[in-house]
């Protein structure tokens, strides 16, 4: 597998900025991250230990759903999303107060 990663000069760039922009771009690329990763043997989980794991989140995040359709849990932002600032309210909102009414 190789990778090129080139770079030229353009007008009036100082060698060291030409250094850095090269540096940027093999960056861009995740060589040296995969060259690193792959310094030391890292063994694999088993099926039964990757089973369980995936069990116990599943198990977790509905308790979670539960917790936060009760109402005793506000649900949290995740990282990913950033749609812009979180509003607070002043007061929290009792129960039953602008719910909308079963018909």
């Amino acid at each position: 597998m190789s990778i090129n990663a080139e770079v030229t000069k353009s007008g009036n760039e100082s060698p060291i900025a030409t250094i850095r922009k090269f540096s940027r771009k093999v960056q861009g690329t995740g060589l040296v991250r995969s060259v690193r990763g792959g310094r030391y043997y890292t063994r694999s989980s088993s099926k039964i230990v990757k089973k369980k794991r995936a069990l116990k989140m599943i198990e977790r995040r509905a308790k979670y759903q539960q917790l936060v359709k009760e109402g005793k849990v506000v649900e949290r932002q995740r990282h990913g999303a950033r749609r812009g600032p979180v509003r607070q309210e002043s007061a929290p909102a009792r129960l039953g107060e602008n719910t909308p009414i079963a018909r």
